[in-house]
């Protein structure tokens, strides 16, 4: 039995993880979950409000990580500069936790209903970062613009990440802002029609 809830905590991740990838996501129960992790299913609602937030805990961590990254980046960072440097910092939460993330992605990645939280919770973290942008004094078309954009890059860096492990978290967010930057430099402007 776990001593402290913490522990407790972490047993019940594991413990969801590994049935998540044994039965699927939708074939597990959360009283499955707490009897593999030796709790009641008392304790897992203690823990969690449901099934779905025992792979989306640490959200808070990183919004809080990710915000004060970008309020603390160099003032003469240009938005994507900041949003580089936040994510390179919140990055870290993500390989120390390695043996947690990939299992996750890949569980997200084939459950359709944990496919809609993760774009819910992309969406609330990325208008967080907006906000610090705004912060920052970027106006708040461009802060919204630079948010979706960063957290589109750094969602893409992640996947390389686990999908090419050979390279460091970092190795890749610094790839992917330096392709999306090509891609800025080699965009030709477009000139608008008449009435579009």
């Amino acid at each position: 039995m776990p001593r402290s809830g913490a522990e407790a905590r972490r047993r019940l991740q594991q413990a969801a993880l590994e049935l998540y990838r044994e039965r699927g996501f939708d074939q597990t129960t959360t009283a499955e979950i707490a009897a593999r992790a030796g709790v009641n299913e008392r304790t897992f609602f203690r823990h969690f409000p449901d099934k779905r937030e025992v792979l989306f805990d640490g959200e808070a961590d990183l919004r809080a990580a990710l915000t004060r990254a970008v309020a603390e980046a160099p003032e003469d960072l240009q938005p994507l500069g900041a949003l580089l440097h936040a994510f390179r910092k919140a990055g870290r939460i993500l390989e120390e936790n390695r043996p947690f993330s990939e299992p996750r992605l890949a569980i997200i990645a084939v459950t359709p209903a944990l496919r809609e939280r993760d774009l819910a919770k992309a969406a609330s973290l990325t208008e967080a970062v907006a906000e610090a942008l705004r912060g920052r004094g970027v106006p708040g078309r461009l802060a919204g613009l630079a948010a979706q954009t960063g957290w589109a890059a750094f969602h893409h860096a992640a996947q390389a990440w686990i999908d090419d492990p050979s390279r460091s978290l970092d190795a890749h967010l610094r790839q992917a802002f330096d392709d999306l930057r090509a891609l800025c430099a080699t965009a030709s402007p477009t000139r608008t029609q008449p009435g579009s």
